[in-house]
């Protein structure tokens, strides 16, 4: 079926860092919330770096949220769904032993990130969440952004706190700057979480790859990304609202100047030479990014953001660092 001629982008509410040696100490996994400890800032806190404007100072006694966003890296299931699997094809076909040995890396490396929240990128389906849900215990809440297509690679969301409300936002349409209607690559999974009283709304996101580049597709999901986390501030002024995931792009690009006109990127107080997470071309890139939404509901930490990345980068068996930050709630 053809999509309908471009009109006036509108929202309609529906229901329903860089580590460079050893990892962060592990989480416990109570499930509990924490007044997590914030990493030292290094050199930005002395004023040599420029500092976001989060909007409101944070309060020391408030409640810390460390939220995460990861790609973990084409987990697949050990079911070959294309009937076309392994060797040079699209869909992996992990053995039971390689599929355990990847969850293996991965869990511990979710674990010491010490997050409330983490959005992940590159999961299957939900068997493959499944399988890394028996390496983090901590996390007894999670959602599968399933795009029910064969061989997909989906966001979904892992939470200590309790999932309130779900939103899927596949099925809009969203248009390039030429005119022509699209959807996103992937879900962009809309997760409420209830964290003491105070909603906490992330948004998981992986935007269109470089490869077999649509720059146009990229472009349609970081102007409507935008103005869905903009409309979302407005449904819940009393909310924290956070997008994070990997959008393929590096600051200074269009779609990445596009989130930057509304929404707080919140890596922008790290230097440049912290911030990449994804090796290519023989240098690091940040395509990986967590942004806060102008609202009430709570403030990103100054100096917080980091990237968790081995030595030769990737983290967790994955060829991307996490990124994470903490954020300081406003009390309801």
């Amino acid at each position: 079926m053809s999509p309908p001629p471009r009109r006036p982008f509108r929202f309609r509410p529906r229901s329903t860092l860089a580590l460079w040696g050893l990892v962060l100490a592990f989480a416990g996994c109570d499930g509990s919330s924490q007044n997590l400890p914030v990493p030292d800032a290094g050199a930005c806190v002395q004023g040599n770096c420029p500092q976001p404007d989060s909007g409101t100072p944070v309060d020391p006694s408030g409640t810390r949220v460390r939220i995460a966003a990861f790609n973990v890296h084409r987990l697949f299931d050990t079911v070959c769904d294309t009937g076309s699997c392994g060797g040079t094809n699209y869909e992996e076909l992990p053995t039971p032993e390689q599929f355990e040995a990847q969850v293996g890396q991965l869990g511990p490396a979710i674990t010491a990130l010490n997050a409330d929240i983490v959005m992940l990128e590159e999961v299957e389906t939900q068997n493959s969440l499944d399988g890394l849900l028996t390496k983090v215990p901590q996390f007894p809440h999670s959602h599968l952004g399933e795009t029910y297509t064969k061989a997909s690679v989906d966001v979904a969301v892992l939470s200590r706190h309790a999932i309130t409300e779900v939103r899927s936002h596949r099925s809009q349409y969203i248009y390039r700057p030429d005119g022509s209607a699209t959807r996103f690559s992937r879900d962009l999974l809309e997760v409420h979480v209830d964290v003491d009283g105070t909603r906490v709304i992330v948004f998981a996101a992986h935007f269109r790859s470089k490869v077999d580049d649509d720059p146009g597709r990229r472009m349609a999901e970081a102007n409507a990304a935008r103005e869905i986390l903009l409309a979302s501030a407005k449904e819940f002024p009393d909310a924290m609202i956070v997008l994070g995931g990997d959008l393929n792009d590096i600051p200074g690009s269009e779609p990445i100047n596009a989130l930057d006109q509304a929404l707080l990127r919140v890596a922008k107080d790290r230097p440049d030479n912290e911030t990449w997470t994804y090796f290519y071309s023989g240098r690091g890139q940040a395509i990986d990014h967590l942004y806060l939404a102008p609202n009430g509901g709570g403030v990103y930490v100054p100096g917080s953001f980091r990237v968790a990345r081995e030595p030769t980068g990737g983290y967790g068996g994955s060829d991307h660092g996490a990124v994470y930050a903490d954020f300081a709630l406003t009390p309801p």
